[in-house]
C-alpha cells in the first residue's frame, strides 16, 4: 500500500484484514445507532466496552447465589471465598508485577487513600507531594486532603509540575523540580498517562529520580493499565493503583487494582488501615483479636470482595491473557500513528494535537484541541455516529483501543471530522 492511499477506506480495510488482533472485536458488544449500524466507539478511555462473556459470567454467579445461598462461598462453580484470586495472575501480567504485588479491591480513589496511609508519612522537613500537571480532579482532591489531614496547608504541601510548552511536561522539567525541592518531597504521585493531554510518563525514570531524593513514589494508572505495556516490578515504584472500567472493560464504576512493590511485602511495621480480608487467610475465620497481615498487596484489603463486578472483570481479563499486552501495545501504536497521519493529511487550522507525537510518550488516546471551540463540532460528529469524549474547555479525546477498535473506525472518524470541519 502506497502512502497516497492512506486517506481511503480501502487502505483502512486492508490494514484490518492484516490485523492479527481483529478477531477480538467480535468478542465485545458494540453500541448500536438508531439505523442499526454500530457506533464508532472511541471512548474506551472513559468506559470500556462490554465483553460478550461478561453477562454469562455474572449470570452464573446469580444462579449460584439463587441455588446455593451462603454455600456459594465454597461450592459455587467459581467459589466466592477466593474469587479475587482468580484475577491476580492476569492482572499482574497486565501491569508487569508479581502476583504477590497485586490485588483487586475497592475503587481507585479509596485505594489511593489507603496506600497514602502507608506511603505518605510526612515530617516537618519532608512533607510535600509532587503531582502531575493538570491531574484528574479526584487525584488533586485526594492529595490535598491527605496533606490537610496531616496538618499541612495544601498550598504549601502540594507541588504541581508545570509544562515546558502547552500541555507537555519533559523529564528535564521533572528532574529540575526534584533537584530543587527533592529534600522536602515526601511523595511523588503521578498519573501514568495524563487524562487530558494523553501524555504518558516514564515510570522508571521518575521512580529512580524520586528515590534518589529519598521520596516514596506512587502512580495512578487509571489511564495506563491495559493501555501501556507496564513493567511495575522492574520499574520499581513503591505503589500504584488503577481503575478497571476504562481499558480493562470491567463495567461502570467497577473495581480497582493495586500494586505494592515486593520490597514492602513482608514489612509488618508499615502503617496501614486494617480489615479482616487483609488478615492471614489460613486463620481468618478463627476470629482472633490480633491482626496478622498477609504478605504482599493482599494485606491492604479491608472487606470481602464483591463477586458480581469481579465476574464481569474475569471475562475481560481472559481476553487480555489471550491477546497479550505486547501485541496489544504494538497494535495501539499502529492505530494512533495511523490517526496522526490522517490528521496530518487533513492539516486543518482549527485542530491541534496536544498528545506527544513520540509513541513512547503516548498510549492509545489522542487529544485534539479545537481552536475557538464551542462544542458544536463535537456535537456534529456525535450526531453522525461517533462516541468520543469532550473535555472542557476545548478538547476532544479519541481512544483507539486495540482490543476492539479497527483501522476502519479510525478512518471513519477522520472522514466524519473532515465533513464536520
Amino acid at each position: 500500500m502506497e502512502s497516497v492511499q492512506l486517506d481511503t477506506g480501502a487502505y483502512a480495510e486492508a490494514l484490518d484484514r492484516a490485523d492479527p488482533l481483529a478477531r477480538f472485536r467480535d468478542r465485545f458488544n458494540l453500541p448500536i445507532q438508531a439505523n442499526g449500524e454500530p457506533h464508532i466507539y472511541l471512548c474506551g478511555n472513559s468506559l470500556g466496552l462490554q465483553p460478550k462473556k461478561a453477562n454469562e459470567y455474572v449470570q452464573q454467579e446469580m444462579e449460584d447465589w439463587s441455588k446455593l445461598g451462603v454455600e456459594g462461598h465454597i461450592h459455587a462453580r467459581h467459589p466466592w471465598m477466593p474469587y479475587h484470586e482468580f484475577l491476580t495472575s492476569s492482572m499482574a501480567r497486565v501491569v508487569g508485577g508479581k502476583e504477590i504485588e497485586v490485588v483487586v479491591m475497592n475503587s481507585l480513589t479509596v485505594n489511593l487513600h489507603l496506600l497514602m496511609v502507608s506511603f505518605y508519612r510526612p515530617t516537618q522537613k519532608r512533607f510535600k507531594i509532587l503531582i502531575e500537571y493538570s491531574p484528574f480532579p479526584s487525584d488533586r482532591f485526594a492529595v490535598e486532603s491527605q496533606a490537610r489531614f496531616h496538618g499541612f496547608d495544601p498550598a504549601e504541601a502540594v507541588i504541581e509540575m508545570q509544562p515546558d510548552v502547552d500541555d507537555y511536561v519533559s523529564m528535564a522539567q521533572i528532574e529540575s523540580v526534584l533537584n530543587e525541592q527533592g529534600e522536602e518531597i515526601a511523595l511523588v504521585l503521578i498519573g501514568g498517562v495524563n487524562y487530558y493531554s494523553g501524555q504518558a510518563y516514564n515510570i522508571k525514570s521518575i521512580t529512580e529520580l524520586a528515590h534518589a531524593k529519598g521520596a516514596m513514589v506512587g502512580f495512578d494508572l487509571a489511564h495506563a493499565a491495559g493501555n501501556l505495556h507496564l513493567n511495575l516490578h522492574d520499574d520499581g515504584p513503591d505503589f500504584a493503583a488503577w481503575c478497571s472500567y476504562k481499558y480493562l472493560n470491567s463495567g461502570p464504576g467497577s473495581l480497582s487494582g493495586i500494586f505494592v512493590h515486593e520490597r514492602h511485602a513482608y514489612d509488618t511495621t508499615l502503617p496501614r488501615f486494617h480489615g479482616w480480608w487483609g488478615h492471614n487467610k489460613s486463620n481468618r475465620f478463627k476470629m482472633g483479636p490480633v491482626f496478622e497481615p498477609m504478605a504482599g498487596a493482599e494485606a491492604w484489603q479491608l472487606s470481602n470482595p464483591p463477586i458480581l463486578p469481579l465476574a464481569a472483570m474475569r471475562a475481560s481479563m481472559e481476553l487480555f491473557d489471550e491477546a497479550g499486552m505486547s501485541a496489544l501495545r504494538e497494535k495501539s501504536v499502529k492505530l494512533t500513528s495511523y490517526l496522526l497521519k490522517l490528521l496530518e493529511i487533513l492539516d486543518h487550522p482549527k485542530i491541534k494535537v496536544i498528545t506527544p507525537s513520540r509513541s513512547e510518550e503516548r498510549g492509545c488516546q489522542i487529544s485534539l484541541q479545537i481552536k475557538d471551540a464551542d462544542k458544536s463540532m463535537f456535537d456534529d460528529i456525535t450526531n453522525r455516529g461517533v462516541i468520543a469524549d469532550w473535555r472542557e474547555p476545548d478538547v476532544i479525546r479519541i481512544a483507539t483501543v486495540p482490543l476492539y477498535n479497527s483501522y476502519k473506525d479510525v478512518y471513519d472518524f477522520y472522514s466524519l471530522l473532515k465533513e464536520a470541519l
